[in-house]
């Protein structure tokens, strides 16, 4: 992989779940990502290096052209529109679900087939809209950046959509999931320039990847 290789990952979960997976290729970065604080980090292998980025900007360096591969989640790609990428490989990583939540009393009575118009709080506000339009339910939606579950809690909006793992941090705030909007999980993104520019050492490295992929 002398070409020159250049994969961008965000902290956290995914970068967590994803270093097995470089690892089993036989590719571990010089430093520790979590511990450095450089945002270009060289490995193992000559010529590949990752960008430790933010999860929502792995797309746009990927699309032009300043990473040639990423892996990003599949909520990310959901909402970014317009997104210009080859979507070769489902990692199986960063498992969850994309799901709607209300609170548990008003769930209690509540029949989410018989919703025409909503007030609902997310980060996700194209996946939200796109969702409730095709049900042809009348959506306001109130963008927020974090502690989603508080919404409901303080009178702020009625539901919640967001990303679902175990459940717990509903739970523990009063919630209940309704209703499923998509899988999700992290996918390998590929530039689609560097896809032609450097076709033989991407495909080996997809290769190498797919290899670790748990079934």
């Amino acid at each position: 992989m002398n070409h020159g290789i250049t994969i961008a990952l965000s902290k956290g979960r995914i970068l967590e779940e994803a270093l097995p997976l470089f690892a089993g290729a036989g590719i571990v970065p010089l430093e520790d990502p979590d511990q450095s604080r450089k945002l270009i980090i060289e490995s193992s292998h000559p010529g590949l290096r990752f960008l430790i980025i933010r999860a929502s900007d792995v797309p746009t360096y990927v699309t032009w052209g300043a990473a040639d591969l990423g892996i990003a989640g599949k909520d990310v790609l959901m909402e970014q529109e317009g997104l210009d990428l080859y979507e070769p490989l489902d990692l199986k990583i960063g498992v969850c679900r994309m799901a709607v939540a209300e609170a548990a009393d008003l769930a209690a009575h509540d029949a989410p087939q018989r919703w025409e118009r909503v007030r609902i709080a997310t980060k996700y506000p194209n996946i939200t809209r796109r969702h409730f339009q095709a049900r042809g339910v009348q959506t306001e939606i109130i963008k927020l950046y974090g502690s989603m579950e508080l919404a409901p809690l303080v009178g702020l909006a009625d539901r919640i959509v967001d990303l679902v793992s175990s459940g717990r941090t509903l739970r523990e705030n009063g919630l209940v999931e309704v209703e499923q909007i998509a899988p999700i999980s992290s996918r390998l993104v590929v530039n689609r320039a560097a896809m032609k520019l450097k076709l033989r050492p991407i495909e080996m490295l997809i290769e190498q990847l797919e290899a670790q992929i748990q079934p």
